[in-house]
């Protein structure tokens, strides 16, 4: 495994008034860019204006047109995580502010693949739509829209994800990366998008004098803003400031129990409790059991528990994703142990070995559904740009990949050289700067391989892909506190681009123990007190730990709350373990 460097952030310069701020939570935020107290507020009154989104106008005309002319309109979402709460808020405000004829179709990943192509528009036109509406979703759907106007249904793309050369000819798009937009946030997931296009339609309708036409109460689409915060979190977007604004007020209502009876079921199934969710909650516990459906079943048992109208309904779905996320687990379990076996084969994981600058692997038999985690799992523990494939199906001679990346890389700007200075290698390909999905031949996989090292060696020159932990430096004696440990959990929310608090120092063992076969439990203490802290390191190296012999170490931690029976304590969360 690469050994991660902890380096601590420079001195930034605190927050003019940091005022209700402890001095610890003021330096976090200062280390992440945040210089003035008004850049902390999380009012829904500091979100960008929707009109400010390019498109978003021009899109509540046409919804406001298709619904007073009783149109049949049909979204078409994506399997995963931000697809599933994309497709469910569109459901569901559509039908709030009146719409009369809406359905949903998210096609099976194993049989259409990703986008709306071709056939995934003749299976649409079954439904009869005069409208459809895509959601994460679109931008690179050139000819599935022609065909979609081939049959006279207009399309509507909503989409977060990178435009390629050429836009598909939709009647409108809406999308912050498409080129010309102007919106200053271009890390809106793609339910953040169909989200602000809903606030759109709303005022318009508003506008028309709708509502009262239809005797229709005005919806809060703040009600959906729980689905839109785990969306958000789920796929891992940048959390810049107005994505903070949406996931702290997402929050806010599960918090407080308002959030959607699917989001309360999967909260539980899970063990956590939804009066205390954090942003890692939806990323790591109700993400994952949502995509367990889009990878090993059909997305729409998760967008109908999003969808479920009570506790009851929304509890037998969870169940299900429950077992489809054991099931996905032991799926990967059985895949990252052969992925080791062929890195050990091609000799990158040994300490003292060198890493290539970018790794691909495909294995005949690997879960096209899994790869995307495996990708993940593999880029963590050797920090490169990975490249996960499977075969796209038994009758195919297609591959399907899956990639991510490290910070400095955007791997698809990467494969888009590659398919540049390769003409045909690459069938397809789309995505963003941290995760991208691909087909190409399995004739061509190894020259494609070849041609991903070399193009992330150039993309990478000038950088340092020495893997590092960024640390937000020592802490006093006072600082190791339950109460700040909870001010610090909520002080967020936390997440890419704005990372939880860490801070690293020097411990003296006073016990450890392997738990759960994988799991260092300890016991630390700090050099010259008496104070003790339980901590925990999950995953160790099992050649290094546990070590009788080892007296003193170097750790990077984080300040956690383990909650058990009722009771709360202080543990460290240990994310770099070092033997001094």
């Amino acid at each position: 495994m690469i050994r991660r460097v902890v380096r601590r952030a420079p001195e930034a310069v605190p927050l003019l008034s940091s005022g209700e701020l402890s001095p610890l939570l003021a330096r976090v935020y200062a280390n992440r860019g945040v210089r003035q107290s008004a850049e902390l507020q999380m009012s829904l009154q500091e979100l960008l204006p929707p009109d400010t989104l390019t498109g978003t106008d021009a899109a509540a005309r046409l919804l406001a047109d298709a619904l007073a002319a009783g149109q049949r309109l049909l979204v078409i979402g994506d399997f995963d995580a931000d697809g599933a709460t994309s497709t469910a808020v569109a459901l569901g405000a559509l039908r709030a502010l009146g719409a009369a004829h809406v359905d949903y179709l998210v096609p099976n990943r194993f049989e259409y693949g990703y986008g709306l192509t071709p056939e995934i528009v003749a299976l649409a036109a079954n439904r009869q739509p005069d409208l459809i509406i895509t959601v994460d979703n679109g931008i690179a759907s050139i000819d599935g829209v022609l065909a979609a106007r081939a049959l006279g249904i207009v399309t509507l793309v909503t989409d977060h994800h990178l435009a390629g050369s050429e836009l598909p000819a939709a009647e409108v798009i809406v999308n912050p990366n498409q080129p010309g937009c102007g919106f200053a946030s271009k890390a809106l997931a793609g339910v953040g998008v169909i989200f602000y296009v809903m606030l759109a339609l709303r005022a318009e309708l508003r506008r028309r004098g709708w509502f009262q036409q239809q005797a229709l109460p005005e919806p809060n689409l703040a009600e959906y803003l729980d689905l839109v915060a785990l969306g958000t979190v789920a796929d891992v977007v940048p959390l810049d400031r107005n994505n903070r604004i949406l996931v702290a007020a997402g929050l806010q209502r599960i918090r407080r129990g308002q959030a959607r009876p699917g989001v309360l079921a999967l909260l539980e199934v899970a063990g956590r409790d939804p009066g205390n969710a954090v942003a890692s909650d939806l990323g790591f516990t109700v993400g994952p059991r949502l995509n367990a459906a889009g990878r090993l079943d059909d997305m729409s048992i998760g967008i109908e528990c999003l969808l479920a109208p009570n506790r009851a309904v929304a509890s037998d779905y969870a169940g299900r994703l429950q077992r489809l996320n054991e099931e996905r687990r032991r799926i990967e379990q059985g895949m990252q142990e052969e992925a080791l076996a062929l890195l050990e084969g091609l000799g990158p994981v040994s300490r003292e070995g060198g890493v290539p600058a970018g790794i691909t692997l495909y294995e005949p038999g690997w879960h096209q559904g899994v790869i995307g985690i495996l990708a993940s799992r593999v880029k963590e523990r050797l920090h490169r740009p990975t490249i996960v494939f499977a075969d796209a199906g038994a009758d195919s001679d297609d591959l399907k990949g899956s990639a991510r990346s490290i910070q400095g890389i955007h791997v698809r700007d990467v494969l888009d050289a590659v398919a540049t200075r390769h003409p045909g290698l690459l069938t397809r390909f789309g995505g963003h700067a941290m995760a991208a999905g691909l087909t190409l031949p399995r004739a061509h996989y190894a020259a494609f391989a070849a041609a991903f090292v070399a193009e992330v060696e150039r993309h990478g020159r000038d950088l340092d892909l020495e893997a590092v932990l960024a640390s937000d430096g020592e802490l006093e004696a006072a600082d190791f506190d339950l109460s700040l440990a909870e001010t610090l959990r909520l002080g967020g929310p936390w997440g890419q681009h704005f990372p939880e608090p860490l801070f690293d120092g020097r411990f003296r063992i006073v016990q450890q123990r392997l738990v759960g076969g994988k799991h260092l439990k300890l016991v630390l203490g700090r050099p010259g007190s008496s104070d003790v802290f339980d901590a925990i390191a999950f995953n160790v190296d099992l050649d290094l730990w546990p070590d009788e012999s080892r007296e003193w170490v170097h750790a990077a931690f984080r300040l956690d709350v383990n909650a058990f029976r009722g009771r709360r304590t202080l543990q460290l969360m240990v994310e770099q373990l070092e033997a001094l």
